[in-house]
């Protein structure tokens, strides 16, 4: 087998591993009312304990204790579509998303009226495809996960009126899971991994006036060590082993969040955001028959958004969102069938209703909507096109 079909087996059985949080997988919904905006003033809110995920600083806004708990469902469409020139034949994977649930948790606690203490437990990162034992592909890949958990304890500060400070430190715990179909025998090859990667979170809230605020969130750069051995048998007339160690990169990001209060009924709240994505641009995979170094000509991603918030009633708010991200590809047409990603717009609308003078219930919903993309290799030569996600999510907030 030739040098550039061998570095193609590795490059395509190990894409998702190898740059997922690319992939559009650090996704900005974790179950909380932000979904209703589209994510549109996430650092600035700061309305309930899930502050500690959105905006450490936030948590000084809290008064007493509070606990917010938060689920989740999202279903994809992503169909990847074969063009018929790889050398693997033909045969669709169809729809490699589908449904995929989510949870989280998060409690802020009162040390002083400028002190604060916070927890969160949360998963923004991950997703699950399926590409099922039938397709042309099923020697590289049959199903492969790709999760991450993450635990939040936060701290923070006021040190004047206008003024906030937080910060956090993320254990986060990941799941590698990689399935294909063996050649000899057909049977299931299962490799399995999992790692404990640490980072951190900073924020900083600036409150001018009672209806205006501003925050800005850092998050560090998180890497991922997954050993798996990526096995092909068989493939092409031959077996090729190659053992692997992947490197899942989560680049640093910032995001930078606006709300202002119009008046007694309305609020609009607003992002800018930025992901350090081009310093991935090159990725580097050892195996036993070498080093091979791939560019995929990755850029810096930029996030906006914009939202409004309406008070129906006493008990009941209206939120509405909308947000756009770029792609971290520079070129759609050459990138990796396991990394369905492109620009993406999102929608989003929820409601909040007051139960009682202590607890909430939210609901909300989002649509993402992305660009396709085109997988140029030599095996599974495809596309993937008009892809979308819904969201659908409920939250329930108690203060004690």
């Amino acid at each position: 087998m030739n040098k550039n079909l061998r570095h193609a087996i590795v490059l395509a059985a190990l894409s998702l591993p190898a740059l997922a949080r690319a992939g559009g997988l650090d996704l900005y919904e974790v179950g909380t009312s932000d979904l209703g905006f589209a994510g549109a003033g996430t650092a600035a809110c700061a309305e309930d304990a899930s502050t500690v995920y959105a905006n450490p600083a936030g948590m000084t806004r809290l008064s007493g204790n509070q606990l917010v708990v938060g689920g989740q469902i999202l279903y994809g469409k992503v169909e990847y579509e074969l063009d018929g020139t790889g050398l693997l034949g033909a045969g669709d994977p169809g729809n490699v998303i589908g449904w995929l649930p989510g949870a989280s948790l998060f409690y802020s606690h009162s040390l002083s009226e400028r002190l604060k203490l916070g927890v969160g437990v949360y998963g923004n990162f991950g997703l699950a495809m399926d590409f099922g034992n039938n397709w042309a592909g099923r020697n590289l890949v049959d199903e492969t996960a790709l999760m991450a958990m993450t635990i939040q304890p936060t701290l923070a500060y006021r040190i004047d009126d206008q003024w906030s400070l937080g910060a956090g430190l993320t254990a986060n715990y990941g799941y590698f899971k990689l399935e294909r179909v063996a050649l000899i025998g057909g049977g299931t090859q299962k490799e399995k991994d999992t790692d404990w990667q640490f980072g951190g979170r900073l924020g900083i809230m600036y409150e001018p006036s009672k209806g205006t605020r501003f925050g800005v969130v850092w998050t560090s750069k998180v890497e991922y060590d997954f050993n798996v051995n990526a096995t092909v048998t068989g493939l092409l007339g031959r077996d090729h082993s190659f053992p692997v160690g992947a490197s899942v990169n989560a680049p640093q990001q910032v995001m930078a969040s606006a709300y202002h209060k119009l008046d007694d009924r309305w609020a609009v709240t607003g992002n800018l955001g930025w992901q350090d994505w081009s310093r991935f641009s090159q990725n580097t995979i050892e195996t036993n028959a070498g080093t091979t170094t791939s560019s995929l000509k990755l850029q810096d991603t930029w996030h906006a958004a914009f939202g409004a918030q309406y008070q129906y009633n006493a008990t009941t708010k209206i939120n509405a969102g909308i947000a756009y991200d770029n792609s971290f590809y520079k070129d759609q047409d050459r990138t990796v069938f396991m990394l369905p990603s492109g620009a993406t717009w999102r929608f989003g609308t929820g409601v909040q209703y007051v139960l009682s003078p202590k607890s909430e219930l939210g609901l909300a919903m989002e649509y993402a909507d992305a660009d396709g993309n085109s997988d140029p290799s030599r095996l599974v030569s495809g596309k993937y096109d008009q892809p979308y996600m819904i969201f659908l999510s409920v939250h329930y907030s108690q203060r004690f």
